[in-house]
């Protein structure tokens, strides 16, 4: 006769992680959609849209990354303190 365990109870990191793909999204996406940024209206410092847009994406996603990795060690950590 065996014993069937019960379900693995579902962690409470997992809403974390979604919040993490969550927050990475716009960072993927964003540039993907060209017609957005595929013009040369309004200039900032002599630099045209597309320029000044892409170096904007550039800190947006480096700024979205600090932010899904610091959230990343909160779930990890709560993992390990549910795996006791």
């Amino acid at each position: 006769m065996s014993h069937d365990s019960p379900a693995p109870a579902r962690r409470s990191s997992t809403g974390l992680w979604v919040a993490i793909i969550v927050i990475l999204l716009p960072a993927v996406i964003i540039p993907l959609w060209v017609p957005l940024y595929d013009k040369s209206d309004p200039t900032l410092w002599g630099f045209p849209f597309f320029y000044w847009f892409q170096f904007a994406l550039i800190l947006m996603s480096a700024v979205l990354t600090v932010v899904a990795y610091l959230i990343s060690l909160v779930a990890d950590r709560r993992r390990r303190g549910e795996g006791r």
